[in-house]
């Protein structure tokens, strides 16, 4: 090709991903689609955006359509921080926050930030595709830690740790982890902490769904037990407001948040200042707290509708995580089948259901034999049909 030898090296590992081709025929709209990471679009408080765009339009339109600093506005920063505090136990100042365009552009910065070539990033074992995403381009090495329904082993992370060269960071999505559903414990989260201090790495704390849970008590976050300044935290509107405003924030310690505007500002310049002035005004004329109340009303609901279809439609051989919060459950089927060609060669064409195969989830020693399976979009007459086509075909599969 004309342009083969122009491009950078990186460009070696930014490749379609057959996953992704194969959910882009999942879109179809005859399609139960449990795959996509969506919240559920009927509960966005539609209404309610209306007004506070009138009302900023009407009153700062002219400021609200300009453009404003990299790390953003600062009524939001200032909001988020006594967020961070009420939510999350963490003590910040606008110093350490900075808002971005979704929790996908912190990791690509952080990545961006910190990874040359060959140096090690430590994630678990599955973990988040787009993370894996953001992570590739700048060319990583990978260690992997397994995990259970407690979060990642820490055995496994101690051995990596005292036996690795070159790691720059720990990847952890501790609440509601993305592809599994499990939360780290309090325990781990600890270990974590001295581990990540004991060999002197960053950990990256990524939190998208934690407002998002439904029962059993919140563990503290990990940047509110940090004394070292050595963890950075990822939070995001698009699982509690929408995902289509594209913002999020980081917390890091303020010379690596400097660093990270930076680069920030260097990419895009700044978030859409529109977008940021109709979040910080929706907390100023509402209550978000009780938006996130209906969520998780909504999403314990649609999980319990799909949990209990699943314990009677699927076979034996089949089990789920049962999630306290946030999106998804992660299912494992019979061990000598392939989630990925099940659901093309099956699921795809006769039950007109989908799911993410499980097999991108897993940076190292992949496995065939899961997939993660989305309740909160799906209305609940269509996770009951789709659900009970998919546990037929595996009956008979099995």
């Amino acid at each position: 090709m004309l342009h083969d030898k122009l491009y950078a090296e990186r460009m070696e590992v930014v490749k379609p991903s057959a996953i992704r081709e194969l959910l882009a025929l999942a879109n179809q709209p005859d399609i139960i689609s449990f795959g996509g990471g969506f919240p559920d679009p009927t509960l966005f408080p539609t209404e309610k955006l209306i007004n506070v765009f009138t009302d900023v339009m009407r009153n700062n339109g002219g400021t609200a359509l300009q453009y404003t600093s990299s790390d953003g506005l600062p009524s939001l920063r200032e909001k988020l921080c006594a967020r961070m505090k009420k939510t999350g136990g963490v003590d910040c100042t606008i110093e350490n926050l900075f808002i971005i365009q979704g929790g996908q552009q912190g990791m690509d910065l952080v990545a961006k930030l910190f990874i040359d070539k060959g140096d090690v990033i430590v994630t678990e074992r599955p973990t988040f595709l787009g993370g894996l995403i953001a992570f590739n381009q700048y060319q990583p090495q990978y260690k992997c830690c397994s995990m259970d329904k407690d979060g990642m082993n820490m055995d496994e992370l101690e051995e990596i740790l005292k036996t690795t060269k070159k790691v720059k960071f720990i990847y952890t999505i501790p609440d509601f982890q993305n592809p599994m559903g499990v939360c780290m414990s309090l325990e781990r989260k600890k270990r974590l902490l001295a581990l990540a201090s004991k060999y002197n790495v960053i950990i990256l704390e990524d939190t998208p769904y934690r407002e998002i849970r439904y029962e059993g008590e919140h563990v503290p976050t990990i940047k509110s037990m940090d004394k070292e300044d050595r963890v950075i935290f990822l939070g995001s509107f698009s699982k509690i407001l929408s995902p289509g405003m594209r913002l999020g924030w980081v917390v890091a310690p303020k010379e690596i948040a400097a660093k990270m505007v930076l680069l920030k500002m260097a990419a895009d310049t700044q978030c859409s200042t529109l977008n940021m002035w109709l979040v910080d005004r929706f907390m100023d004329m509402y209550n978000i707290d009780e938006h996130i109340e209906v969520l998780r009303s909504a999403y314990l609901r649609k999980r319990n509708v799909m949990l209990k279809v699943m314990q009677e439609a699927f076979p034996a051989s089949c089990s789920w995580t049962i999630p306290q919060g946030g999106l998804f459950t992660w299912l494992t089927i019979n061990p000598k089948l392939d989630s990925e060609k099940v659901m093309k060669e099956h699921i795809l064409p006769e039950a007109r259901a989908a799911y993410v195969p499980g097999a991108g989830f897993f940076p190292l020693n992949v496995e065939h034999n899961h997939a993660r399976v989305n309740y909160s979009c799906v209305p609940d007459e269509k996770i009951i049909e789709g659900i009970n086509k998919v546990g037929a075909i595996l009956k008979r599969l099995d």
